[in-house]
């Protein structure tokens, strides 16, 4: 083999690692957020609520006004198991995620938009009532990590490690 040929191939073998799917944190210096090392805990809401639409998610001055994690506290999933935006007649209708979900588990969006995306293979969508929030959303590069969803049956959280919102989305299987 040509010293060119072997330095070139070496290169590539040396790469491999950097396109890896799963992986620790967030990565990528100071333009990305350190994932929750939890997902939400189960809202225990006395009275069904449903989310307002007004509603302002901005909880400090310099936060999103969106659904965001705070030093793993997610701000806006707070409306309870009966909130009817997140109702699902057929929970997990199209299976459960078995890619791996929390902080362990940073995936690379493959293309798409809000109301089909992907990544490695397995289909997305964002839940109507959080389209809105999703807006910022490079579909074809951001980073994400997916949380269970305790309050909403067949909805999960996929958590945008670069901005540091959350939206609820429904597995669509692969």
């Amino acid at each position: 083999m040509k010293p060119i040929q072997m330095a070139f191939a070496t290169l590539l073998v040396l790469a491999v690692p950097a396109f890896a799917q799963h992986h620790e944190g967030g990565g990528g210096g100071g333009q990305h957020q350190a994932a929750p090392s939890r997902g939400p805990a189960p809202t225990h809401a006395a009275a069904p609520q449903a989310a307002q639409p007004n509603r302002n998610y901005s909880d400090k001055a310099g936060h999103p006004n969106v659904p965001h994690v705070d030093s793993n506290k997610w701000v806006g999933h707070d409306t309870g198991r009966n909130d009817a935006n997140y109702h699902m007649d057929q929970p997990y209708a199209h299976g459960r995620f078995t890619g791996g979900v929390g902080r362990g588990y940073t995936w690379h969006l493959g293309g798409g938009g809000p109301s089909r995306f992907w990544f490695n293979g397995w289909y997305w969508d964002v839940a109507a009532a959080d389209m809105a929030f999703c807006d910022a959303w490079l579909w074809n590069s951001d980073d994400i990590v997916i949380y269970e969803d305790p309050d909403h049956p067949g909805w999960y959280l996929a958590y945008n490690v670069r901005l540091g919102t959350y939206v609820h989305v429904e597995y669509l299987g692969s």
